[in-house]
């Protein structure tokens, strides 16, 4: 007999309106019934975010028997509170922004139209439902995997609890992602703050809006609601943002924040947090001064802390720690050899397509080991991009010229600015480069950051030559549309075929020319 689910931890999405009532319904649905167990399961799964959905999909298609087990929301950060709010919101600012920027278009306005905040989060609300058909219980069920919504525990060598429910498994997998890590402030949690988690529930405005942390996260947002109107402090430990990226690169989306309106106070320490009627109080020290800024709300966005806890993991001799999450060698495999991990619970770059990625990995190794089947999959040959969505965006793969030098590899770097690419002129996207870095004395391309209106875009060039081992040569040889912004690209590699030409070749090349006079 169907046992109704363990309702383990109580849903709330702010506001309660139609498209998050659609969202729930798709992915925790209150009517929810988990099935009753397999007597065994090839795999049973624990969260249902990127890695775990895409484990379970493919592990469904190729016959096995999958469970999966998800305590919150399927789709997990992405869908509910990271990629997909955050890139609805993103767009709405620029869409503002773009109006702002119209007259050196020759596009004019007598009165520049007003944002409705409360409009543009339901856009994002209505989008993500939308979208979150792909990732529910009852998609999931429909491929076959058996879907159970509840706290998963580890019992004993092959069991997994879920309330009353056991699951047996042949193989588990990890799934459990992270979370936004804490902020040890005195009197931050008594003021009150934001976190990804909490500030796409927002329906007024803040007026003020301080952002702890100038990382990916803390950059695009501060800037977002900057372009809303809001007056945006950012507070950064470190003496400039996104202190991974490149410094002139870093500093190119400084300058474009600091034109939205965005104040920066880098090299900053907070001292603590107070609350004076409806304000919080931030008492920081910057240049050897006590200072003060007042705020209606505060965004805290200092990185990830894996989700390790209540999962049973001592009962199983899995191995982890707080900071790297569960410990997996390169097939993906924990210290239990049955049991397997994948994304954000034990990866360094958490991002949705390096889990998407890792989710391929893990479901070969652990369906078909190496003397059965296909041969192990690892994570070593993985080539995984990155962007930030600024704008413009910084996007990046592979080395940085810093992590080249540290391990001895002589590289040669070339760097060609947007100014000079006829399409970006013509757009009015001037700001920003490509950088590649290759091999010394070669084309392979080791690395490249590009900074521009649609890097994230861009990079995807960089780094299918990089895993399908394409050097700067072939790039150069590739005919792109004209006009585009990927030329920006070309032109690089052009850069790099420039080199070639040297004095001797030159010298020769005159010569040869001046017999055929």
């Amino acid at each position: 007999m169907l046992e109704p689910k363990e309702n383990s931890k109580a849903v709330e999405l702010l506001p309660m309106d139609e498209f998050n009532r659609r969202l729930i319904d798709n992915v925790h649905p209150a009517n929810w019934i988990n099935p009753q167990p397999e007597s065994s399961y090839n795999l049973v799964i624990v969260g249902a975010g990127t890695a775990g959905l895409v484990t379970a999909a493919i592990g469904a298609s190729l016959g096995a028997k999958v469970a999966i087990i998800e305590r919150y929301l399927m789709g997990g950060d992405c869908l509910n509170v990271g990629c997909v709010p955050s890139k609805g919101i993103i767009r709405a600012a620029r869409a503002r922004a773009e109006l702002h920027n119209a007259e050196q278009f020759g596009i004019r306005f007598q009165d520049m139209p007003e944002l409705d905040f409360g409009a543009a989060m339901q856009r994002m609300r209505q989008l993500r439902a939308r979208i979150s058909k792909v990732d529910s219980a009852q998609r999931y069920k429909d491929l076959g995997t058996d879907v159970f919504i509840g706290e998963g525990r580890f019992i004993d060598e092959q069991t997994i609890a879920v309330g009353e429910q056991q699951l047996s498994f042949a193989k588990a997998i990890i799934c459990t992602g992270a979370r936004a890590v804490p902020l040890p402030i005195p009197g931050l949690e008594e003021a009150g703050f934001l976190t990804n988690e909490t500030i796409f529930s927002l329906t007024e405005q803040p007026r003020r809006l301080a952002v702890i942390g100038a990382g990916p996260v803390g950059c695009e947002m501060a800037q977002t609601f900057a372009r809303f109107g809001s007056e945006v402090t950012v507070f950064e430990q470190e003496c400039r943002i996104l202190p991974r990226e490149d410094a002139d690169a870093a500093a190119i989306v400084q300058q474009a924040m600091k034109r939205d309106g965005v104040l920066f106070t880098c090299d900053a320490q907070i001292e603590k947090i107070g609350v004076r009627g409806p304000e919080k109080l931030i008492r920081y020290q910057h240049d050897g001064l006590t200072r003060e800024c007042a705020v209606d709300e505060i965004l805290v966005s200092i990185g990830r802390t894996p989700n390790v806890e209540g999962l049973g993991l001592e009962n199983v001799g899995v191995e982890y720690d707080s900071r790297a999450g569960v410990h997996v060698n390169n097939r993906l495999q924990t210290s239990n050899p049955r049991i397997y991990a994948a994304g954000d619970i034990c990866f360094p770059l958490k991002f949705t397509h390096s889990a998407d990625a890792l989710a391929q990995i893990v479901i070969q190794n652990a369906l078909f080991p190496h003397p059965f089947g296909l041969g192990y999959a690892h994570t070593d040959d993985l080539v995984i991009p990155w962007c930030t969505y600024t704008s413009p965006e910084i996007a990046h793969v592979g080395l940085y010229a810093g992590q080249a030098l540290q391990r001895g590899i002589e590289i040669e770097t070339f760097t060609f600015a947007l100014d000079e690419v006829d399409r970006a002129v013509l757009d009015g996207e001037t700001e920003g480069f490509a950088r590649v870095h290759v091999r010394k004395g070669g084309d392979e391309v080791l690395g490249a950051t590009i900074v521009s209106a649609h890097a994230g875009d861009l990079i995807s060039y960089i780094t299918l030559a990089m895993k399908g081992r394409l050097g700067l040569g072939k790039i150069s040889s590739t005919i792109f549309p004209y006009p585009t912004q990927a030329e920006v690209i070309k032109k690089v590699a052009n850069s790099w075929r420039k080199t070639r030409l040297t004095p001797k070749r030159k010298l020769l090349l005159r010569k040869l020319f001046a017999r055929r006079r």
